[in-house]
């Protein structure tokens, strides 16, 4: 699925031949209260695990590209074809995004959406490979959070952003605090040493000479 960040309006989605039943409507609630949750300040990149699957998303520009996938399916994948999408429906209808006021005014981006889907499901794929080799070195580093404390925490998508960035914060602060006990320890020493050598000095001068 693909929506609008500012008012978590769909533009477009795309679904699997064989999805049907329940368990396809509780993943589509899933992610249309995902898309509510999120806002400016989300992470740009993140996974969210439900039952047996990863809800994995890309925010460029104001819209979110959603994908359902296994587990063991592959996360340099799923985020490849994320890209893929966002580079395709951005060349499309990146200017027509903010006129729009209907759910789903892009279906029609679904034509697209299936061929990336089975370029980026095979294996033997000449192109799937090439946009992994291109594929940003970060992604395994994204966290996996669980789909329901996200949706029943009652906060934004960026709290947990938030959090990560203030303890990068501290780390940094600490590093730089360490760094000045360091150096205030070493002149210190200095000053001791110099003292010690100014001392014997005085001493050769008065006493011995």
């Amino acid at each position: 699925m693909i929506a609008r960040i500012a008012d978590a309006l769909p533009l477009a989605a795309s679904m699997q031949e064989d999805q049907s039943g329940p368990s396809l409507l509780e993943y589509q609630t899933q992610a249309k209260q995902l898309f509510r949750k999120m806002n400016s300040n989300s992470p740009s990149k993140g996974s969210l695990e439900t039952g047996p699957y990863l809800f994995h998303y890309f925010l460029e520009r104001g819209i979110c590209y959603l994908v359902l996938c296994e587990n063991s399916f592959s996360k340099r994948s799923a985020f490849a074809y994320l890209d893929d999408l966002q580079l395709e429906f951005t060349a499309q209808y990146g200017h027509k995004v903010d006129t729009v006021s209907r759910p789903y005014s892009f279906i029609e981006f679904d034509n697209y959406i299936q061929k990336a889907k089975k370029t980026y499901t095979d294996s033997r794929s000449r192109r799937n490979l090439t946009q992994l080799d291109h594929e940003l070195k970060d992604v395994q580093r994204i966290m996996v959070q669980n789909i329901n404390d996200v949706l029943l925490r009652g906060e934004a998508l960026s709290a947990l952003d938030d959090k990560a960035s203030n303890l990068a914060t501290l780390s940094q602060k600490y590093k730089k605090d360490a760094h000045y006990l360091n150096l205030k320890s070493s002149y210190v020493k200095i000053a001791g040493i110099v003292v010690i050598i100014v001392l014997i000095l005085l001493f050769l001068r008065y006493w011995v000479f």
